[in-house]
This record gives C-alpha cells, structure tokens and sequence, in this order.
C-alpha cells in the first residue's frame, strides 16, 4: 500500500540535490519528496502553506494517485520570498509561494541560475493593493507619506511591501532611493525597530501591520489601496519538478484549490486553524482572510494580475534587482487549469465580495454582518464587553480594518471609517461640513 508521510520539522535536514523532486526514484517502490517552501505567517498564503498543511489536503491528493511510490511531503517555512528563491534555484526545494515582486525575482533568478520557475496559481489577492501598509508608531506626528522624506523607513526590500512603498513615495514626488533612508530589514526586525524608534515607519505585508496595530504598537499612515494597482500572492514551480512529475503538481493545485474552498467556506474556523498554527491573533488573521478580508484567495491565474506583473518589472530594473523578465513565458496555467478542469473559467470569472462591516461576537462561530459602518457602532456601543473584534471597511478604497484603529469622520448622519489620516483628510476637504472625530465619539454619536 502506497501512503504519505508529513515532515513535521521545518528545520528537517535537506535532501541531496539528486533526490529533491524525487529524481531519486528507482523503480516501483521508490520515494519521492516533495518539498514545499512556504511563508506561515504571510497569512495571504495560507491555501499554499500553513491552511493546506493544517488541512492535509495535499497529502491526500498524493494518496490518491496510486502510482506506487510513497511520497514524502517536507514543509519549508520561511519569514519571506527571498530564502525560498535561493532554495529553489539551488533545486532543494520545488513549489513555494510568495508575493508578487519575489516572483518575478524567483523568475529572474531561476533563469539566470539555470534552473528556470513558472508562476503556476494565485493564492491571495487585492485589485487595489491593500495587502501592504505603511505603519508609523502609535505616538507619531507623521500624518501622510510626504512627511516620510528624510525618515528612516523599515521594509524587506525586493518585497511586494518595498514595492508599495517604492511606488507610493514616487507619487509623493519623493525618490525612493534618495528621499528616505531605507532600511532592509526582515519583518519581525522592522517592527522591532519601529518599537524600538529606530526606524520612523514600517512598510510591510500582511500581516505585519494588522498585528501591530492590533496590539496597538502602531499605526497606520498609508493604505497600499490607495495606489489602485492589484497586488497578489501565488505560487512558482521549479520547470524540471513540474515536467518530471506533473501529476504531483496538479495534486498540489487540486489540494490548493480544497484549501481555498474550506477557508472560504468556513472563514472563522480557517481563521482559528491559522491562528493555532502561528500563533497569530485569530482576530488578525480574520481581518485579511475573513468572509470580507483584505484579501480575496482564489487559484486562478487572473490577467488583471499577470498584467500587474509586466509593470511592476520597471520597478526592479530601476532598483537593480533584476534586468528584464520575460512575464509571459514565467506565467504557466496549464497544470492549474488542468488541475481544476471546467471550475476553472468559473474561478476566474469570479470577483472579491463586496466590502461589509463585521462584527466577531465573543464565543461565536460565526461573525455579523452590518448594512452599514453606523450600524457596526450601535451595535458595538450596546455590546461592549461581548465583541471580539470589530472590521469595517475604509470609505474610499474598501480596506477592511479594526473599527476601533479606524480614523473616524462625521459627515452629517454619516459616520465613515478610513484606514489612514491621509484619506480621512481627503474626504473632509471635498465634504463640506465633515470632520475628523474620535472612534469613542463616533460610538457615542451611533448609539
């Protein structure tokens, strides 16, 4: 009987090169394993790591292949993209997942190095870029990203975090290379440095800046959204692993496509599963996976996406990261739609749910859905001590946020959430009459 074995220990020795892929492989009984490089606490990510781990998935898909081998899945967890790509390109490692800047690194460096990758699927994704924010401490007089020139800025760069700030500071009309004094620093090290005050704002991904605005060590003075430019997460293959063993690849997408269906499903309980195995606030990893997160998961290789891609190669050339990139040949659809067969075209044709205000009750299962923000706060204001979390989402990009981390603004009746100053700004300068009010008083004026 064939049957799959989990490497529990992420810090399990390597195979040789000659065996990673199963290239190893002799005759009937032989083994292959499959090493996954993925980033547990990149949250947007989690139907291609640490939810498909939890759930199993890809190990069943494997068992149901009956082939006769035994394969052997070892998960790789990494803090970013970046360690992923030199494993891959040094063939000990054959699908990862990452975010939309390290792909086309892991395109450029796979081809450079001999050991070509493809983009294969989408985990999470944002049409306006709201998966990266740029995060201030709580006690910062930085109110916009203007105020950022001559400040030390923390991000990782070649991220898709560095890549929302690169393109926030140049609509600023600040040189991101010469206006700021970047740091680059891993993200649990920038937000120590953001703590610490040696760096005057965080630019990250998710979910560093819903974490730490949640346990209220920062935040938010610029909302990715605000580019209107899509940002997504997907996974990459190594060419060689996928045409030896196609099978094992659409295993993986069957199982990735499982995960996304669960976590969809079931967002409270994918919420919690996370949280568990990250040790994440479950109320953070709601905000951006939740039934109206940040984040939208479907495995769909979308065109609004891949065009993303094309343009975002302009960007790593101007840092010297990369030269060009072929984005059509790196692009690779066939084992994900062979994977998901005539689903497909319904997968891709689907669009993010609508923006809503949610309410995460003490004890629940379930969250609560609100018509409108005025109504998250007067139900809030008459629950105060049964609500876990509260999300509603920014008035003019649709980012969800904590309610109670909101910028607030009273136009009339209206009581209208925003996820950075800046935005809450804009809109009272073209409102005549509205006005910036603090989260306690918009409770008041909703009850």
């Amino acid at each position: 009987m064939k049957r799959t074995a989990v490497a529990l220990a992420a810090s399990a020795s390597l195979l040789p090169l000659s065996a990673c892929g199963g290239s190893a492989e002799a005759g009937s009984g032989s083994t292959v394993t499959v090493t996954v490089g993925y980033q547990s606490k990149t949250i947007n990510t989690v139907t291609a790591g640490t939810l498909l781990r939890s759930l199993g998935s890809f190990e069943k898909q494997l068992n149901s292949l009956h082939d006769g081998k035994t394969y052997k899945v070892d998960w790789q967890d990494y803090a970013t993209g970046a360690p992923i790509t030199a494993q891959m390109t040094a063939g000990k490692i054959d699908i990862g997942s990452m975010g939309d800047f390290p792909l086309l690194i892991n395109a450029a460096r796979g081809k450079q190095l001999g050991r070509p990758t493809h983009l294969v699927s989408v985990t999470g994704y944002n049409l306006k870029g709201g998966l990266n924010t740029v995060v201030v401490p709580p006690t910062s007089k930085l109110t916009s990203l203007k105020d950022l020139k001559g400040k030390k800025v923390s991000t990782s760069v070649g991220s898709a975090a560095d890549g929302t700030l690169v393109q926030a500071l140049q609509r600023a009309g600040i040189d991101p290379n010469k206006g700021i004094e970047k740091l680059n620093q891993q993200p649990a090290v920038g937000a120590s440095a953001l703590s610490a005050g040696s760096a005057d704002a965080l630019s990250q991904f998710v979910a560093w800046p819903g974490l730490l605005a949640y346990q209220g060590k920062a935040k938010a003075l610029y909302d990715g959204a605000q580019l209107n430019l899509p940002t997504f997460h997907g996974v990459t293959a190594r060419e060689d692993f996928a045409g030896q063993h196609p099978a094992v690849l659409e295993a993986f997408l069957k199982a990735q496509a499982e995960a996304t269906d669960y976590l969809n499903a079931h967002p409270v309980e994918a919420a919690e599963k996370v949280a568990k195995a990250t040790g994440l606030p479950a109320e953070v990893v709601y905000l951006y996976n939740g039934a109206h997160g940040i984040s939208t998961f479907d495995p769909a290789v979308k065109p609004q996406l891949v065009s993303v891609l094309k343009q975002d190669v302009s960007i790593l050339k101007a840092a010297k990261l990369t030269g060009d990139i072929d984005v059509d040949s790196f692009v690779d659809d066939r084992y994900v739609k062979k994977a998901l067969g005539a689903g497909y075209a319904k997968r891709l044709a689907a669009t993010p749910p609508a923006a809503e205000s949610e309410v995460w009750p003490k004890g629940a299962t379930k969250t609560r859905s609100f018509t409108s923000p005025a109504r998250l706060l007067a139900h809030v204001a008459r629950h105060k001590d049964g609500i876990r979390a509260a999300y509603v989402p920014d008035a003019t990009t649709g980012t969800l946020w904590f309610a109670d981390k909101a910028v607030w603004v009273a136009d009339g009746k209206q009581l209208l959430p925003f996820v950075a100053p800046e935005t809450a700004r804009a809109y009272v300068a073209g409102h005549s009459g509205a006005r910036v009010i603090t989260y306690a008083d918009a409770l008041g004026r909703a009850s």
